[in-house]
């Protein structure tokens, strides 16, 4: 382990900090004429106190937590910040003697590590370090859902997809920090979006209770998501409110769709579901709105059906990635509140869909049953992680493995 000279001045010019990058394990606190000092009691032990820093040195690997020990005395203070002058913040041990930070290091950031110390006999003593951590090779990136300041339907999850592979998953999920309110209960779960990336939701055991308030803080900076993932080099946060009680339920089978709000039936809309027996069949199980995207062109080729239709299409609701919508249908009116004959979306007149489109937010539950259907919505085909049982989801955090 190597030694530098120890800077004795608490302020030090910056020419002389930048001189400071050379490597740097171990400063001993030895006398300087301008160091500060205090009157030494008689009989103590007035040795000079040794301050180790680790990580130590130029371009050292980041995703490491700060380290200072002392060796012949305590700390009394710490600081470390980085070029732009961050702080990174930590802890002393109750005895003084080392101090950890509370965050790891980042990639391609330059710190400088200042630590008062105090020997047995009562001399004190400011030391400095310095040391740099290499670049990310290769960066990771996150997408998520509700956005900041949204207010959303009761089972809207906090969704995290990751542009690269996330091989470190529980250390990923360890920094994840989410509170609630009212202490509301759950669990991040992973799963693997329709896009093909890996992905992380965080979902209640039950719906969410109106007026919920949420604030995620995913403090990823200096996180290594693992191999082929790259590293994380900035944090993210996000707060949202839950709203109104509402749960939408379709009955496949009668052709209709129910508002309920806070338990009181607000309306029922006669609609036409999927076509039975085949591709064209709707999902069933509880899937989430996801988005109100308005008048938007629908081509049956995107979603694997052929040259079936190519149409713009009013008060568009989306509920799955795969495509399967709410939406304003008046070319299938004979067929609303009495058969399914659609490509798999849930059609309406254009004044029940215009009405409706006005009612319902974000995050509101499609709770659809049905006999002839595709299925249950799968997790990461939009919000299906409501079709699994509690016991499932929690078992999905890497962090009950």
């Amino acid at each position: 382990m190597s030694r530098t000279r120890v800077l004795a001045h608490a302020r030090v010019r910056a020419v002389v900090v930048a001189a400071l990058l050379a490597p740097l394990a171990a400063c001993s606190s030895s006398a300087s004429p301008t160091a500060p000092q205090t009157k030494v009691k008689p009989g103590g032990d007035d040795r000079p106190v040794t301050v180790a820093v680790t990580p130590t040195g130029e371009q050292v690997p980041a995703g490491r937590p700060v380290r200072v020990t002392a060796t012949g005395g305590r700390l009394t203070s710490v600081t470390v910040t980085d070029a732009e002058g961050h702080r990174l913040a930590g802890r002393a041990a109750a005895d003084g003697r080392s101090w950890v930070s509370d965050r790891k290091s980042v990639p391609g950031a330059a710190y400088t590590v200042t630590a008062a110390t105090r020997t047995e006999g009562g001399t004190t003593r400011s030391t400095r370090a310095a040391f740099t951590t290499a670049p990310a090779a290769k960066v990771n990136k996150v997408d998520w859902r509700p956005g900041a300041g949204a207010t959303v339907g009761i089972a809207q999850p906090i969704s995290l997809v990751f542009d690269f592979p996330v091989r470190n998953r529980a250390e990923v999920e360890k920094q994840l920090k989410l509170t609630t309110s009212n202490g509301t209960e759950g669990s991040w779960g992973w799963i693997t979006d329709w896009s093909g990336r890996d992905r992380v939701d965080w979902r209640p055991r039950t719906y969410w209770k109106p007026g919920t308030k949420i604030t995620l803080n995913a403090e990823l900076n200096g996180t290594d998501s693992g191999t082929d993932g790259g590293w994380f080099v900035r944090d993210y946060t996000t707060a949202f409110t839950i709203g109104a009680r509402q749960i939408v339920k379709v009955d496949l089978d009668s052709h209709r769709l129910t508002l309920v709000r806070d338990g009181e039936t607000v309306r029922r809309i006669p609609v036409s579901g999927g076509t039975p027996g085949g591709d064209k069949r709707s999902w069933r199980g509880t899937a989430v709105l996801m988005a109100k995207e308005g008048t938007i062109n629908m081509n049956s080729e995107t979603v694997g059906l052929g040259n079936t239709y190519d149409k713009m299409v009013d008060h568009s609701m989306r509920l799955t990635w795969s495509g399967m919508y709410a939406h304003a249908a008046p070319w299938n009116a004979p067929y609303f509140g009495r058969a399914n004959h659609s490509s798999g979306c849930i059609g309406m007149s254009d004044a029940d869909a215009a009405w409706f489109y006005g009612q319902v937010r974000p995050g509101d539950p499609f709770e659809i049953t049905g006999k002839d259907t595709k299925g249950v919505v799968a997790p990461g085909n939009g919000f299906g992680a409501w079709n699994l049982s509690w016991t499932e989801w929690r078992g999905m955090s890497a962090l009950r493995r």
